[in-house]
């Protein structure tokens, strides 16, 4: 089939390749052709998320000095979302969040003791078993589902094999990609990431064991504590087993964490991130080959931008903004193959394309002077901030040629969480209906048969802890922000949390602040001046109401198993994926499959 025309299979009795476009918005729209199970046709659906993408990289969302003319093209043949927002400012609850349509906390997926991320592949926390991703609801809609890339939502649980948080258990019959994600240590030249960050705790820990030690023997010399020296020669060899153990382990972050899987079995350890890109985007366009007959659900969860920014060398020095544009720059190449292997395959017209980031832009990535990090545009903030909307407000796109309008754009508020319940309606499934869903269809807006968002209220957490909320006042237009807690930026009067990996949601280096602070984002989206009663008639009104969808809110909330908890955040060596013999865990790709 050529490029633009859709594939030769089985089409519904309603109608026929040369009018499938205008008849599908027909089958969509009217009651007589859909039953309960969703609508008679099934398109194939390609999700691409980014990851670290700031909004203000693109050129469709006003950037003009980075090239991204693949992405630039999707939103001119499809629909542009200038409102949509994640549902975490990093990247384990987004996209935990995203998968399922409901806010991290509902499934223990966000941070309850200061943990925001999966720490490592050898964890057991994770995506739980009980939830459901809209994978899972469309493979038994009869689609074939790959998952191409990222997934940072666990593997295992209680042994090495169990798999129980991988994607192949959440829905996924394909998996190619990183279970965890990209650290600093993934590249041998760039400074630790994950020892840093793990490094400081453990030697407070160690240090702390150490004086306890100490104290207990310098005790027993003197005769003030009764114990066995037996007694404290165990504990000051446990003090120095913890020691060892702990500082063993970081070097071994790359080989542990830097791995790439294809289903279940690790085929690259440590990987080979010059060439993980190029291996990637191979499978995606073959996962499309093999299932053009469809329907098919790729989810491309791309590496990019991430740091520790791994460019080739077609891209190296290409873009006005060093290495973190040469990054986007490649990114854009990547899906515009797969954008391309779409239409080539004549699958164009029939597959629902999208493309978003997790979260915005990380701001406080940097080597000296240079920006490794995103542009969040105009937004305040940026990654790891859950109320500014920097760090929040993503790109939103999509393009199903024929059925939405090219080149329509909406200012709605939307959220990263409609996706699952879009996806699930248009592959003829069910939301399901034993638990609160937070997402809402977002078919209807873009096809223009839906004025306003189905959101009249959205709430931005960071961590367990709600920092802002938003309420869209459909009758007036006005949209108005609530921000309850901000962090601390540093240095004081920057624009980010310089010095610190990310801008933390609770403690010393947070605000909390009575009365909220309140903005009129129709009027002010970069929140540069906050309300006052003085100066605005309504700030009584609206924080009332904000505080009322907030209270009804939280009662939606039920506790559940913190999957972020120290006890599962922790390295397990029992749970560790491994390929050769653990610990020096070892396998390379077949080398065929690297020079193809």
């Amino acid at each position: 089939a050529r490029s633009g025309h859709p594939e030769k299979r089985a089409l519904p009795a309603c109608r026929s390749p040369e009018s499938l476009p205008g008849l599908l918005t027909v089958c969509l729209l009217l009651p007589t052709c859909a039953s309960k199970a969703g609508p008679a046709f099934k398109p194939n659906i390609l999700l691409i998320m980014a990851d670290d993408l700031g909004i203000g990289d693109l050129g469709c969302y006003g950037n003009d000095t980075l090239r991204t003319p693949n992405i630039d093209r999707l939103a001119e043949e499809g629909v542009r979302l200038t409102q949509h927002l994640a549902a975490a400012p990093v990247c384990t609850p987004s996209r935990a969040a995203f998968l399922t349509g409901r806010h991290a906390l509902r499934s223990g997926m966000d941070a309850t003791h200061g943990y925001r991320v999966l720490r490592w592949n050898g964890g057991s926390g994770g995506l739980p078993q009980n939830e459901t991703t809209f994978a899972r609801i469309l493979q038994r809609q009869g689609y074939a589902t790959g998952l191409i890339g990222k997934w940072h939502q666990g593997v295992n649980c209680e042994s090495r094999t169990d798999h129980c948080h991988h994607p192949l258990n959440h829905g996924f019959d394909y998996f190619y990609g990183m279970p965890f994600t990209l650290v600093s240590e993934c590249h041998p030249g760039w400074p630790p990431q994950v020892a840093v960050a793990l490094g400081g705790r453990l030697w407070l820990s160690t240090q702390m064991m150490a004086l306890g030690v100490l104290t207990v023997a310098a005790g027993k010399t003197l005769g003030l504590i009764s114990v066995p020296w037996k007694f404290v020669w165990g504990a000051a060899s446990l003090v120095l087993l913890f020691f060892g153990s702990w500082f063993a382990s970081l070097g071994f972050v790359r080989r542990w964490n830097c791995i790439l899987m294809r289903n279940h079995d690790v085929v690259e350890q440590p990987m080979a991130l010059e060439s993980t890109a190029r291996l990637l985007s191979g499978e995606a366009l073959s996962f499309i080959q093999r299932h053009k007959p469809g329907p098919f659900l790729l989810f491309v969860s791309l590496l990019h931008v991430h740091v520790p920014l791994m460019t080739t060398k077609e891209f190296q020095g290409k873009s006005q903004h060093g290495l973190y544009g040469d990054n986007v720059e490649e990114m854009d190449g990547l899906v515009g193959d797969i954008l391309n292997a779409i239409e080539e395959h004549g699958l164009k017209n029939t597959t629902l394309t999208y493309f978003t980031s997790d979260h915005g832009g990380h701001l406080e990535a940097i080597d000296g002077h240079v920006q490794l990090g995103g542009w969040n545009g105009i937004y305040r903030g940026g990654k790891g901030m859950g109320g500014w909307e920097g760090g929040i407000r993503v790109p939103g796109i999509f393009r199903w040629p024929g059925v939405l309008p090219a080149g329509r754009v909406i200012q709605e508020p939307t959220s990263l969480m409609d996706i699952f319940p879009t996806v699930v309606q248009l592959g003829g499934g069910q939301v399901p209906q034993d638990r609160v869903i937070d997402g809402r269809s977002l078919v209807p807006l873009l096809q223009g048969e839906a004025e306003h968002s189905a959101h009249e209220f959205l709430f931005h957490y960071c961590g367990e802890h709600l920092h802002a909320a938003r309420w869209h006042d459909k009758d007036s237009g006005r949209l108005w922000k609530v921000h309850y807690v901000t962090p601390r930026l540093h240095p004081e009067g920057a624009g980010a949390c310089y010095g610190h990996g990310l801008c933390p949601c609770s403690g010393p280096g947070v605000t909390h602040h009575d009365p909220p602070l309140l903005f009129d984002l129709s009027g002010d989206p970069s929140e540069a001046q906050p309300l006052a009663p003085g100066s605005e008639p309504l700030y009584g009104a609206v924080l009332a109401r904000v505080e009322q969808a907030v209270r009804e809110h939280r009662r939606t909330l039920s506790p559940v198993p913190p999957q972020l908890s120290p006890g599962r955040i922790a390295w397990k060596p029992w749970l560790q994926p491994c390929c050769g013999h653990f610990p020096f865990c070892s396998c390379s790709q077949d080398p065929a499959l690297r020079e193809a």
